[in-house]
């Protein structure tokens, strides 16, 4: 009988060991991981993990690991071990929100090959999420290079999904699938998922650092099986080596649009002195004139239009070094200098589309080119740079990124990837980095007709996709048409410059286009913001349509959209939790996009707003005076 106690009190406290943490949250032997809050749990068994929130399944970690030239296949785990609560608390000078808190428990899973190397997986269950990334400390490892990663996140079918066909550019839709059967078995990040009703999951990275490539996903193998497939990288390992941070947020639609957790994991901000960095609306030439930025004359127009408007900067695109009739991009900057605007200039980054492509070329590759080149564009005055054409995700494209980022910073210069990989962090370690494209955007109204039919849906999707993870240079707002016309209502083009995300926020549309609105909107485009305090998930779902809220400093900023074709009325209930006292709203809606300031009480805001088809609206809400 006693030898049976003895037996159960050991099972009852392995049993204990198993599930749960030490009471001072360090060391404990564990099978089971959870947030600060509890609500979000992985757990361990049988070479899994199981990711669950809110008691809802998640997904299934169904495999893991790395394999190198000297660890294979054959890892075997060993334990998951607490260590304690890591803190996040940063200032952003640009995104979705400028001050960034968050909190979570960190584990530590250990796995061992036969011949005793050790490989280490670090989760951290935030509150909003996971983050995980693999961890080798091993000198006989030096040299050695990472083959393969193992990650796959198992999916069910079923499982409603809205991801995107992988491009070097990340130029593409992301529609609502419930399956992973097709032809395409490549997909790029950030990946939307809803496992449950009101449960999302949104998959991506963070932190590349300069030995990193960076990684998509792939379920070749199995239509329920996304693998984490880091792209082409000849770089031998070190003795501390470490992957790129894993990212899934989780949680509802509002915690998804509202997470920090892709900048939580990023390096902290590498530059000293940051005050010259400065968000702001830019009026852009190329989506009305393809070649217009090698004629002064209709730079002119575009510099004219800034200083109109009060917007700080004007970029001029490509084909600047052909300028024509005698004139140089020196004197269209000098031109825009004179008028109070500070100019940006366009750079092939020559390593994706050379031949063919427009120029400038091969100004950037070389270490000494590019310095002299950033140091010419600092002495007469250039704000920032736009980079295009780059050729994707191997580690070369990584490092080459981060040589721009890193020389443009000595020159006080602000960057613009355009033709580039997504935002992975980068954004809080080198704030210069104000906008990034890898996105179907605004552009492609040059293009072809495609995005006529799509563009409001798509519109609506993106807000809780790939502007989650970071700034989105989408080009928004345009009144007329390009190439091929849009069928958004002009409210819905106007609610665009609220609803994205964007440290250089450019409008596409011709000068006289913007200058022939009403002047409320004239006068909401030169108050308007490129940085936010705050931002909240209103209403909305993934191409149906989106309400967010953003604020800047005493005043909101509400965008809404409608991303079908049949009117409707859009969900703000939400607002009155987040206004305070009296207030003056201005209103800019499909049936008048004009502004009527109203003073109100928070329970006088209304609880939806009409949309027209395609349609949108904005609130500018501002403390009564």
């Amino acid at each position: 009988m006693n030898r049976l106690l003895s037996l159960i009190c050991c099972l009852m406290t392995a049993c204990i060991l198993a599930a749960s943490e030490n009471k001072d949250g360090s060391d404990a032997a564990t099978t089971t991981a959870k947030s600060p809050d509890g609500r979000l749990t992985l757990s361990y068994q049988n070479g899994q993990y199981q990711l669950s929130f809110q008691r809802q399944q998640v997904l299934t970690l169904s495999e893991m690991g790395v394999t190198t030239g000297l660890i294979g296949e054959d890892l075997k785990f060993v334990d998951m071990k607490n260590e304690g609560r890591v803190d996040a608390d940063y200032n952003m000078l640009a995104g979705k929100k400028s001050h960034c808190t968050n909190k979570a428990n960190r584990y530590v899973s250990r796995y061992t090959d036969p011949k005793g190397h050790e490989l280490r997986v670090v989760f951290l269950l935030w509150n909003d999420g996971m983050t995980f990334r693999y961890e080798l400390d091993d000198a006989s490892l030096v040299g050695d290079s990472l083959r393969t990663e193992r990650t796959t996140y198992r999916i069910p079918e079923g499982t409603p999904r809205w991801m995107m066909r992988w491009t070097e550019g990340y130029e593409g839709f992301f529609p609502m699938t419930t399956t992973g059967e097709g032809r395409n078995r490549h997909w790029g990040y950030p990946a939307l998922i809803q496992p449950a009703n009101d449960i999302f999951a949104l998959i991506s990275e963070s932190n590349i650092q300069r030995f990193h490539s960076a990684s998509s996903l792939k379920n070749q193998d199995a239509p329920t099986d996304y693998m984490v497939c880091p792209d082409a990288n000849s770089m031998k390992l070190e003795a501390h080596w470490q992957s790129p941070w894993r990212v899934v947020i989780v949680g509802s639609l509002a915690d998804v649009v509202a997470s920090t957790l892709v900048t939580d994991v990023a390096a902290p901000c590498a530059l000293t002195d940051t005050s010259w960095i400065e968000p702001g609306v830019v009026s852009w030439v190329y989506w009305a004139y393809n070649h217009g930025s090698n004629d002064y004359n209709i730079i002119k127009k575009y510099v004219d239009m800034a200083a109109t408007l009060h917007l700080p900067y004007v970029l001029i695109d490509a084909e600047w070094d052909e300028m024509k009739d005698g004139k140089t991009v020196e004197d269209a900057v000098n031109y825009a200098k004179e008028k109070g605007v500070k100019p940006m200039i366009w750079y092939n980054s020559s390593v994706g589309w050379i031949n063919g492509a427009p120029g400038p070329k091969f100004r950037l590759n070389k270490p000494e080119d590019r310095e002299r080149e950033f140091a010419w564009c600092e002495r007469i005055g250039v704000a920032g740079v736009k980079i295009d054409f780059f050729s994707g995700d191997n580690q070369m494209n990584m490092n080459y990124c981060i040589d721009l980022l890193e020389s443009a910073a000595r020159h006080h210069l602000l960057i613009n990837f355009h033709g580039a990989t997504i935002p992975r962090g980068w954004q809080r370690t080198y704030p210069n980095l104000l906008s990034t494209e890898g996105v179907y955007g605004a552009e492609w109204y040059n293009n072809v007709p495609t995005f006529t039919d799509k563009a409001a849906a798509h519109n609506a999707t993106l807000p809780f996709t790939r502007n989650v993870i970071g700034p989105m240079d989408y080009t928004p707002c345009a009144f007329s048409d390009s190439q091929h016309p849009h069928i958004t209502t002009h409210a819905h083009e106007l609610a665009l410059t609220v609803l994205f995300e964007s440290g250089l926020q450019h409008l596409a549309d011709r000068p006289e286009s913007f200058l022939a609105q009403p002047q409320p909107v004239q006068d909401f485009l030169s108050q308007l913001p490129a940085a936010w305090d705050e931002t909240h998930l209103v209403s909305g779902y993934p191409a149906k349509h989106a309400v967010i809220a953003r604020q800047s400093g005493r005043n909101w900023y509400v965008a809404g959209i409608n991303g079908e074709d049949t009117p409707k009325e859009l969900d703000v209930k939400a607002l009155k939790k987040l206004i305070r006292g009296k207030v003056e709203v201005a209103c800019f809606m499909d049936a008048d996009i004009d502004r009527a300031w109203n003073l109100v009480n928070r329970n006088d805001l209304p609880e939806s707003v009409p949309c027209r088809a395609r349609g949108g609206f904005v609130l500018v809400v501002k403390p009564a005076r």
